[in-house]
């Protein structure tokens, strides 16, 4: 049978906002943390995928390049309240970022990506081995089929990019040493383009840069 979820204090408090006509300003950044707290199903984030309320605007919020948070020009100093934020967070297929509530869906901007991969754990090598991702918000994400890892290259610096997919349509952005242990981790293989450098995780090879270029 599925689960009938309710609309929590918090979220009725915001639809009252939005029937009387108020717009997204009025909603405060503590606003949606109560939202998230009140909506969380106590197994890890909220099921934002799920939900589909209106559109209510745009707030100065940015996650800059860095993985640092700002709200109106300061720094969210508190990690436990990003990684709060963080599980409201969502990216759709138009491709912006939202904070998402039951009842609403606020703009915010996202510089790089909406996390950042601080940490690798591998495990075990060539096709059997594992790569265990952990992100600034303390989210552990196993790369492979469902959590692929992607790495755009400048087309004219060579400067690669590197991602993992974490959840829905949120990647992490690699930091350089973790990009560089996956580099050491890294197995050749050929290919009709030449040698393919990349890495093995989840049984799925995934390139580190484009056929027969030099990474780093």
């Amino acid at each position: 049978m599925r689960k009938t979820r309710t609309v929590s204090v918090e979220s009725r408090k915001m639809i009252d906002k939005l029937q009387n006509g108020q717009t997204s300003a009025v909603f405060s950044l503590n606003d949606l943390v109560k939202a998230a707290k009140a909506n969380a199903d106590g197994e890890g984030a909220p099921p934002v995928e799920n939900w589909n309320p209106d559109f209510c605007g745009e707030m100065d919020l940015v996650i800059r390049a860095d993985g640092s948070w700002w709200h109106e020009g300061t720094r969210i100093s508190r990690d436990t309240l990003v990684m709060l934020y963080s599980t409201i967070l969502r990216k759709d297929a138009d491709g912006r970022h939202y904070l998402v509530t039951p009842v609403e869906k606020i703009g915010i901007q996202v510089e790089k990506a909406a996390f950042l991969a601080a940490r690798v754990d591998i495990e075990g090598s060539g096709k059997g081995q594992s790569l265990f991702f952990t992100t600034n918000v303390g989210e552990v994400v196993e790369a492979g089929p469902d959590r692929p890892i992607r790495v755009e290259t400048d087309p004219e610096t060579g400067e690669p990019s590197p991602f993992v997919l974490v959840r829905g349509r949120l990647e992490a952005f690699m930091r350089r040493p973790v990009f560089y242990e996956l580099v050491e981790a890294a197995t050749e293989i050929d290919t009709p383009q030449g040698k393919q450098l990349g890495v093995y995780s989840g049984g799925m090879f995934f390139p580190l840069g484009p056929a027969g270029s030099h990474l780093i």
